[in-house]
């Protein structure tokens, strides 16, 4: 019943906006790092944390270490779009989702066709010099032997990805809480909201339809409109498939 009232949201909307969060990601074999078997529930190494192995003071101090982790845990070269990937590109060449706001940095909603992609925190697949700004791909960071430097300077090759201790950029979060404002549907799928700044953007919604789509509660489940504890690429391929009948 859940999935009709979903696709019937759907139907009714022309302004629809996705946040999601890690769960978009596991049907593509991308760990979700804060389930209960989650990336940030191993103990990876006994001197840090895996918040600590990918803060800022991480990389200045332990560059080699932090590209071992971060080629080993956060680069996923082979994954591939899922369902609610296709999806959500299928509801935005509809005309009726314009934009997606992610807090992953896997790069899939734009392999699957999405074209307004607003990535809170950054992007595996690219990375810059750190001295001269020069841009390399996620190829470049794979094969790099310990840390990776730049062809023309020698400079560190930094990832486009935020890291704990760092700041948003401005004009993403600028373009995502315009998104949000402007949206008569909120869908939010694959995230429990408890990163912050990311999470509060949700504040700024004063649409008809806040949509809760996440195998576990929520703190914006008292909030919500409907709910839908289920797999979110099954939820999102039958609701739009649904719709396109």
């Amino acid at each position: 019943m859940s999935r009709e009232a979903l696709t019937s949201i759907l139907k009714e909307s022309n302004h629809i906006v996705f946040f999601g969060g890690a769960g978009v990601s596991t049907a593509s074999g991308i760990p979700d790092f804060r389930s209960s078997d989650g990336l940030f529930n191993e103990r990876l190494n006994r001197h840090f944390t895996p918040e600590q192995l990918v803060s800022h003071t991480y990389f200045e101090r332990y560059p080699e270490d932090f590209y071992a982790f971060y080629k080993d845990k956060l680069v996923y070269p082979d994954a591939k779009p899922n369902g609610c990937h296709l999806a959500l590109a299928k509801l935005e060449a509809m005309g009726k989702l314009k934009a997606v706001i992610t807090q992953n940095i896997d790069g899939l909603h734009q392999k699957a066709g999405s074209q307004v992609v607003y990535e809170l925190h950054g992007s595996v697949l690219r990375n810059y010099c750190t001295q001269c700004h020069a841009f390399y791909d996620e190829t470049f960071i794979l094969s790099a032997e310990g840390i990776p430097r730049c062809a023309h300077c020698g400079g560190v090759v930094k990832p486009d990805v935020v890291l704990y201790e760092e700041g948003l950029d401005n004009q993403v979060i600028d373009g995502a809480i315009r998104a949000i404002s402007k949206a008569d549907t909120l869908i939010i799928g694959g995230t429990s909201l408890v990163v912050y700044p990311a999470a509060g953007l949700i504040d700024y919604f004063r649409g008809k339809h806040l949509v809760l789509i996440n195998k576990s509660t929520t703190s914006a489940d008292n909030r919500a409109d409907l709910i839908i504890h289920e797999d979110i690429a099954g939820v999102m391929t039958a609701a739009v498939t649904a719709l396109e009948s």
